[in-house]
């Protein structure tokens, strides 16, 4: 009996470790730097880590198929270094004796990357499953909506436009004004001050005293006086 045993957990050892080697069929390469991402905080990989670890990727392929059936038994770790690394498959618990095919293990990983980062203090670049990409954070949206945004932007611009207009109109009428005052101040005074023509610097007139031509003052002196 004890024989019978040995020889059946040999033959399991044998086929798991035909199941998982590196660049096998489904299998995946798995590098986690600890010390990197937590320094003197860093845990210790061991064998409660790498229990943690099939747990979070037979969680991962649950809830992925929604079947209820992969049990921690069929994840299968191998190939561990010191610096943490190591490859992993996932078994079909119906058979056993195969692998469960590279593209449900990577959409189940990537449909739960953030529950599984989470469980070991880490990140995608931290954790990372190298023939999986990355999965990309959800866009951060604002607490305001942008067509929101966009509206208050434009109507800003368009209550600052207003506000120019009426200011200039304002200061237009204002300039208007001061001008005809001017305007009306000097024809009360009779005042005409006219530019220099042809170089030559013109008087101010008196349109109120008038203005004597000096050449008829002379004539008039010449002829009139007897």
């Amino acid at each position: 009996m004890l024989r019978v045993l040995l020889l059946t957990l040999s033959v399991v050892a044998i086929a798991d470790a035909e199941l998982c080697k590196p660049d096998a069929q489904n299998a995946f390469k798995v590098r986690l730097s600890i010390k990197t991402a937590l320094g003197d905080n860093a845990y210790a990989w061991d064998a409660n880590e790498e229990y943690l670890f099939k747990a979070m990727v037979a969680f991962a392929m649950r809830r992925y198929s929604s079947k209820n059936t992969t049990q921690i038994s069929n994840v299968l770790l191998c190939n561990v270094t010191d610096r943490v690394s190591f490859w992993f498959v996932v078994t079909d618990s119906s058979k056993n004796v195969t692998t469960v095919p590279g593209s449900e293990v990577e959409a189940a990983i990537r449909m739960n990357r953030n529950r599984i980062n989470s469980a070991f203090l880490l990140n995608d670049k931290t954790l990372q499953f190298l023939k999986i990409t990355s999965t990309l954070s959800p866009p951060v949206e604002p607490s305001t909506p942008v067509w929101l945004i966009v509206f208050g932007v434009v109507l800003c611009l368009i209550v600052a436009g207003i506000v120019f207009l009426v200011v200039a109109g304002i200061q237009q009428r204002k300039k208007k004004n001061k001008e005809s005052t001017e305007g009306e101040n000097l024809e009360e005074k009779g005042e005409v001050t006219v530019a220099v023509e042809n170089g030559i610097p013109c008087e101010t007139l008196d349109l109120k005293a008038g203005h004597i031509n000096g050449v008829f003052a002379a004539d008039d002196e010449r002829f009139t006086s007897l």
